[in-house]
C-alpha cells in the first residue's frame, strides 16, 4: 500500500493557504490544491501541486471536485483543509442580501458541503483529520466585519457540533483561529466590496472611502501580525499529531481575543470596541 499520504486544501492562491500547502508537500504528503483563477491554477502545478479548480459558491463545481480527488486517491484521503473564504466588509445595515448570502455561501455551507463529501471514506477507514481556518473574529465579532465575523462564529459552531458527532469514528476535527496575519486578506476584502456597499448613501460613507483607500495601497500589517507560515505550522500539528487539539490560536490577538469571549462580561467588550470605532471615525 501507498505510504504517502493525500490532502486536500481549499483557497492555495496565497496566504495560509499557500503556506499550508507548501508545508505538507515538503513533509511528504500528496497535496491536492483548490484556486479559481486560471493563472493561480497553473502557478500551483508549476510548484508541483496536483491542482483542482473549484468554487465553493458552486455546489456542482464542490460536488465535481471532491469526486475527482476521491477517485485519484484509491487509498482515501487523510486530511483536508478548509482554507478558502473572503471577508465582506461594511456595516451590517449596509449590506444587501445577496452579499450576505454569498458570504455564507462561500465560508460555510460550501465548506460544511466538502467536508460532508468527503467524510464517508474517513469514517469507513476510521481515519481521518479535518483543519477548519476560523479567525479570532470567531470568538469576538468586529464592527464593519459583521457578516464576516458571523460566518466565522457558524464555523466554530460546526466543528463543535460535528467534533462530537464523529466521536468514536477514529476522524478528528480541528479549528484554527488566526489574529493578525501578514497575507493580502484586506486587499482582497477591499475587491470583493466594490459594488456591494452604497458608499455615498451610507453614514459611514466617508469612514468606508478611507479604508478601503488605504487597504488597496498596503498589504496586511498590523501590530502582532505573523507570517502566514506561523499558521501552516499550526496546521500541520493538527494534521500529524497523535493528539491534535480542538482548537490552534495563532497571534497575541487570537489568545487576547479567546480569554475575552470567555471572561469579559458583554460591557467591556462593547466599550472596548466602541472606544476603537470612535477613534476611526474621528481620524
Amino acid at each position: 500500500m501507498n505510504s504517502t499520504k493525500n490532502i486536500l486544501i481549499t483557497g492555495t492562491s496565497s496566504g495560509i493557504g499557500l503556506a499550508t500547502a507548501l508545508e505538507m508537500k515538503n513533509r511528504g504528503w500528496r497535496v491536492f490544491a483548490s484556486a479559481r483563477k486560471p493563472e493561480d491554477l497553473s502557478k500551483l502545478q508549476a510548484l508541483g501541486f496536483e491542482v483542482l479548480d473549484m468554487d465553493l459558491a458552486n455546489q456542482e463545481s464542490v460536488i465535481a471536485g471532491a469526486q475527482k480527488v476521491l477517485a485519484s486517491c484509491p487509498d482515501g484521503l487523510h486530511g483536508l483543509v478548509n482554507n478558502a473564504g473572503y471577508g465582506q466588509p461594511g456595516a451590517l445595515e449596509d449590506l444587501d442580501v445577496e452579499s450576505m448570502r454569498q458570504q455564507f455561501s462561500v465560508n460555510v455551507i460550501g465548506l460544511q458541503q466538502l467536508t460532508n463529501l468527503i467524510l464517508p471514506g474517513m469514517i469507513e477507514r476510521r481515519s481521518g483529520r479535518i483543519v477548519h481556518v476560523s479567525s479570532v473574529v470567531g470568538r469576538v465579532a468586529l464592527p464593519f466585519m459583521g457578516i464576516y465575523s458571523a460566518s466565522k462564529f457558524a464555523v466554530e459552531a460546526l466543528a463543535d457540533a460535528q467534533r462530537v458527532e464523529l466521536s468514536g469514528t477514529g476522524v478528528q476535527i480541528s479549528l484554527v483561529e488566526p489574529g493578525p496575519v501578514t497575507t493580502s486578506f484586506s486587499k482582497n476584502a477591499v475587491q470583493s466590496s466594490v459594488g456591494s456597499l452604497p458608499k455615498d448613501q451610507s453614514r459611514f460613507s466617508t469612514l468606508y472611502q478611507k479604508e478601503l483607500s488605504k487597504r488597496e495601497k498596503t498589504r496586511e500589517s498590523k501590530p502582532f501580525a505573523l507570517p502566514p507560515e506561523a499558521v501552516a505550522k499550526k496546521i500541520a500539528h493538527a494534521l500529524t499529531s497523535a493528539h491534535p487539539r480542538r482548537r490552534y490560536k495563532v497571534t497575541f490577538p487570537a489568545y487576547l481575543g479567546a480569554v475575552l469571549s470567555r471572561l469579559a462580561p458583554d460591557a467591556l467588550i462593547d466599550f472596548i470596541l466602541t472606544k476603537e470605532l470612535k477613534n476611526r471615525l474621528s481620524d
